[in-house]
């Protein structure tokens, strides 16, 4: 697939899709956030049809971090938590399509050595399935360990979350990843200092917005793709339009929910200081 570059410095906001399980037959736990396989190969085949190339998350951080040219109509094609469907289902459909993709796995959901027993939500990738994406140029990112809200955790905890993540995936893969995702998108100053400190170039949350420059390496903005998404709402998210109203209600439950969390956390802290 011939890219066609445009001229540094590129800001123009970019679409990153954020999937999770894509399957036919999803768990109850996960469904909401999952698409069929004929759903997103009807929306793969969208982007290619008006002109997207996708790119890793590495390579936009990258560039932009270095003022570089990206490729015609940047997007990112992002899987959240390791699913198996991303190997069987969705690999196929961008294989054809001769597209890449970031997917950021949880290595103790992930089947095999480090498995947590009974963690998952559903069924995941083994190691080999990982491997095998790696081989066919996709990036490998981390995830955490156990999928925790990162930022209720005290330090070591936090930094176990990180660091264990980053070590398992140079172990099974012979190299470390470069790119994080928040689990459920929650970050704060700490979260991130922690995530870079660990070693990771770049980041990415939720915040149903397309990305831009001006939110920085560790806080780019991803928009939720849906089991309820439908091929025009899609359309229109990659495009950016309407996505501030699609998401609208999203955003307010998220502000209010961040308010709660910072106070179990500062209740927590209180009754850990308390004699």
């Amino acid at each position: 697939m011939e890219e066609r570059v445009v001229a540094p410095p590129v800001t123009h906001p970019v679409p990153i899709l954020m999937y999770h399980a894509v399957t036919r037959a999803p768990a109850p736990a996960v469904r909401g956030l999952s698409v069929s396989p004929g759903a997103f190969a009807d929306q793969m085949r969208l982007l290619g049809d008006r002109g997207f190339t996708p790119i890793t998350t590495a390579r936009l951080a990258g560039a932009w971090r270095a003022g570089l040219p990206l490729p015609h109509r940047p997007v990112l094609i992002t899987f959240d938590d390791g699913y198996q469907g991303v190997h069987r289902d969705a690999l196929p459909v961008l294989r054809d399509l001769a597209f890449t993709a970031t997917v950021f796995v949880t290595t103790g959901w992930i089947r095999g050595h480090h498995e947590i027993d009974g963690a998952a939500l559903d069924t995941m990738l083994d190691w080999q399935e990982v491997r095998e994406l790696a081989a066919e140029g996709w990036e490998i990112g981390g995830h955490s360990h156990s999928h925790p809200q990162l930022d209720q955790l005290p330090g070591g905890e936090l930094q176990y979350e990180v660091q264990c993540c980053k070590e398992i995936i140079a172990e099974r893969l012979g190299s470390a990843p470069a790119s994080f995702a928040y689990p459920y998108g929650y970050s704060n100053r700490q979260v991130r200092q922690a995530v870079r400190a660990a070693g990771f170039s770049q980041s990415v949350a939720v915040g149903n917005e397309l990305a831009v420059p001006r939110q920085g390496p560790y806080a780019l903005r991803r928009v939720t793709v849906r089991h309820s998404t439908g091929l025009e709402e899609f359309a229109r998210l990659t495009e950016g339009r309407a996505v501030r109203l699609n998401f609208a209600a999203d955003r307010a439950l998220t502000k209010g929910y961040t308010v709660v969390r910072r106070s179990r956390r500062l209740l927590r802290r209180a009754a850990g200081a308390a004699p």
